[in-house]
């Protein structure tokens, strides 16, 4: 979650505050889900034209399945399983990386909109990069677009009321998710702790873009990422962070997402718009679009669980918020002593120093399991992706960490191959090449000020 530090305090204080007893996860055993899975022919694969057939679906998944690897059919088949999400194929799947590439992106997609907009954003700051995209979306609105918002209360904290009611007073419909204030909520209870930490922007049904960025200035400049100059203070460079571009028929499980966020807050209907255009095919990826909320399936959590279960050769994660459920802990650990190669790439700035120390309070066990632990240098890390196997890929806004599975409404996808794989492996190398690997030795002599730290917000874990 990218927020200011007062922000990040006040979220923290309304968990703390608001929890009577902890909830707790499910436990995910890839043996339970094998035993479901075995009574599946094939895992279904929707596809434009409707749902392929068991010989189809096994024909499309074996294309993609590489020796040495996971089984991509197997994998496809735990996954339904656990989660009852089906795959769906067809789709063109764009890696964006940092702010400019991805808002740029973004805003063309904005500006060539016909029919609606559908927004749905964690934080959405009133800055230069707020305004432009409060602007275009207002000129949409006076073209005759419709145009959705909905936004995180928490998120939104520091924004000033007027900033959202020069929106509304220019068409656009908006909904403040779980609003701090109990006087404002509609319906169904106050439900502070319970975050929409979701980025999804839909245009006319056919596009979608998810990932890890918020609109905020935090993304006006790029990461060193990929740089072919390399900055050295902290001023010259912005967040590093990974969003997708979706076209194709998953396009409308984003917007069947979006409208049962919008519909669960109890807000008025949505004006009649083209939300579920005829599916056209865009590309040749095979994705699964999971969307997890409080009190539900825990969706993404079982999907990661698995994968990180069944590895066989490579874990490769970026992860912005590192604070392990000892279910992930036990899988990482894991899957290092049997011989898997499991490298995280973590932040060495944060802007959430509570979230940073927890994390770090993980390292020694993880170290001495054999999981290998690089810490990205100079830039804020904000993203949120893994890469398993190199077959098995995943972009979203969920971090590892409780608040993510338990507490917020999230956004991941899953795409599966050895293509988009590659694409995904070779920008946690260039990440790599950013980072400073954690040596065991040197952080046992770490100084004893920085273990408390450790320590302390280790106690907060569960709430962060």
């Amino acid at each position: 979650m990218t927020c200011s530090s007062a922000r990040c305090w006040l979220a923290t204080l309304l968990t703390c505050w608001s929890l009577v007893a902890c909830a707790s996860l499910p436990t995910v055993e890839a043996d339970d889900a094998k035993a479901k899975a075995a009574a599946i022919a094939a895992p279904r694969i929707q596809t434009a034209t409707g749902q392929l057939s068991a010989g189809g679906s096994q024909a499309l998944l074996k294309k993609r399945w590489a020796k040495g690897a996971l089984d991509l059919q197997q994998q496809a088949a735990l996954e339904e399983a656990a989660t009852g999400v089906p795959l769906i194929a067809g789709n063109k799947v764009q890696l964006l990386f940092d702010g400019p590439a991805t808002l740029g992106e973004m805003l063309k997609a904005i500006e060539s909109a016909k029919n609606h907009i559908n927004f749905e954003t964690y934080i959405f700051d009133e800055d230069v990069l707020g305004n432009q995209f409060a602007d275009l979306m207002l000129k949409k609105a006076a073209e005759g677009v419709i145009v959705n918002i909905i936004y995180d209360s928490v998120g939104t904290l520091t924004v000033p009321q007027a900033f959202f009611d020069r929106m509304r007073a220019g068409g656009i419909k908006l909904v403040a998710f779980n609003p701090v204030n109990p006087a404002k909520v509609r319906g169904n209870g106050w439900k502070v702790n319970n975050r929409d930490h979701r980025k999804i922007l839909i245009v006319d049904g056919k596009v979608a873009f998810t990932g890890g960025i918020n609109i905020s200035d935090t993304y006006s400049k790029s990461s060193p990422f990929r740089s072919k100059t390399k900055p050295t203070d902290k001023k010259d460079v912005g967040w590093r962070d990974t969003h997708v571009k979706i076209e194709g028929p998953a396009v409308a499980a984003f917007q069947w997402l979006f409208i049962r966020a919008w519909t669960a807050q109890d807000s008025d209907d949505l004006r009649d718009a083209e939300y579920f255009p005829t599916p056209v095919i865009a590309g040749d990826r095979i994705v699964r679009v999971l969307g997890s909320a409080p009190g539900g399936q825990f969706e993404i959590f079982k999907a990661y669980q698995l994968a990180m279960q069944e590895a066989k050769k490579s874990i490769h994660i970026t992860m912005a918020y590192f604070v392990p459920d000892q279910q992930t802990l036990g899988a990482l650990k894991d899957a290092a002593r049997r011989g898997v190669d499991v490298r995280l790439v973590l932040p060495s700035v944060s802007d959430s120093g509570v979230v940073y120390h927890a994390g770090r309070a993980y390292y020694d066990e993880l170290l001495e399991a054999g999981v290998k632990i690089h810490e990205l240098k100079l830039s804020v890390l904000h993203a949120k992706t893994a890469v398993i196997d190199g077959v098995w890929s995943t972009v979203g806004s969920t971090n590892l960490d409780t608040r993510s599975f338990l507490h917020n409404s999230e956004v991941s996808v899953i795409v599966m191959g050895d293509s988009f794989g590659a694409e995904m492996e070779r920008a946690f190398q260039e990440d790599l090449r950013n980072s400073t690997e954690i040596k065991l030795d040197a952080w046992r002599h770490r100084p004893w000020s920085m273990r408390m730290k450790e320590w302390s917000a280790r106690f907060m874990d569960y709430w962060l």
